[in-house]
């Protein structure tokens, strides 16, 4: 006897696509994980400021993008899209 894989898709088969969770508080989680509410939004990191610096940007620019991509790492940790 062989056992098979069975895959399901979440899909309606309709255009407009399929989307998972109706509202920001619905909890989602992938992977086995507990779900959660949708993350709040990274605040955008500023590009008025001139950049310098031996990467192009200041040090509070090179911060805050240190601290967005720990925060988006965070994130995809919490709906278990990472580990």
């Amino acid at each position: 006897m062989t056992v098979g894989t069975y895959v399901r898709t979440i899909t309606d088969g309709g255009p407009s696509g399929t989307t998972i969770g109706q509202s920001a508080t619905d909890l989602v989680g992938f992977f086995g994980v507990t779900p959660v509410v949708q993350q709040a939004a990274l605040t955008a990191i500023g590009t008025s400021t001139p950049v310098s610096g031996a990467f192009g940007f200041t040090s509070t620019q090179a911060t805050a993008i240190i601290t967005a991509i720990n925060a988006i790492i965070t994130e995809l940790k919490a709906l278990g899209l990472t580990a």
